[in-house]
């Protein structure tokens, strides 16, 4: 798996823990049903969970202070739950790393980061098919987005509405 994030291609920290792991490394991805365990008996902020794209918000917002990493997995580039899942997470307070994990593509970049990840895992099949390059000039192709996005200002409505309201050069 290749990590991808704005400034390209990077080592990841973290180390997927599996249900059972005795021997869990300094910053372990958990899954949701051994949150509550790894949170007792670690160091917290140092801990990231993996969940599905079908996760609720409420589960996880307890822990909001204690997760470094929320790792979503997409089980389809064409399931777009989890880009909703990051907009809802980020919208209720989540402020650690958001990680779409899984076969996206890199059309889908932009919106990704627009909804609130900082970085996607993708397979090595997908990173190998479209290199970092193509992910990069797939993200910067969005230069005003419709969506009030995390890294951006102001989205095209909000340009819009200052502008007709002169507050604004647009």
């Amino acid at each position: 798996m290749k990590l991808l994030d704005r400034d390209g291609v990077r080592a990841d920290t973290f180390s997927r823990a599996t249900p059972g792991d005795r021997d869990l490394h300094d910053r372990p991805i958990v899954p949701l049903e051994s949150l509550e365990t790894q949170l007792s008996s670690r160091e917290k902020r140092h801990v990231g969970v993996e969940v599905s794209n079908v996760a609720s918000v409420e589960q996880l917002a307890p822990h909001f202070d204690d997760l470094a990493l929320i790792a979503i997995v997409f089980p389809a580039y064409s399931d777009g739950r989890g880009f909703t899942l990051a907009r809802r997470l980020r919208n209720a307070g989540f402020r650690g790393v958001l990680r779409a994990v899984g076969p996206l593509i890199a059309d889908q970049f932009a919106h990704a980061l627009a909804c609130g990840f900082d970085e996607i895992e993708a397979p090595d099949a997908i990173a190998e098919r479209q290199p970092y390059e193509q992910w990069r000039r797939a993200g910067a192709s969005i230069s005003l987005p419709y969506q009030q996005g995390y890294s951006r200002a102001n989205s095209i409505f909000e340009q819009r509405r200052l502008a007709r309201r002169g507050e604004c050069n647009a």
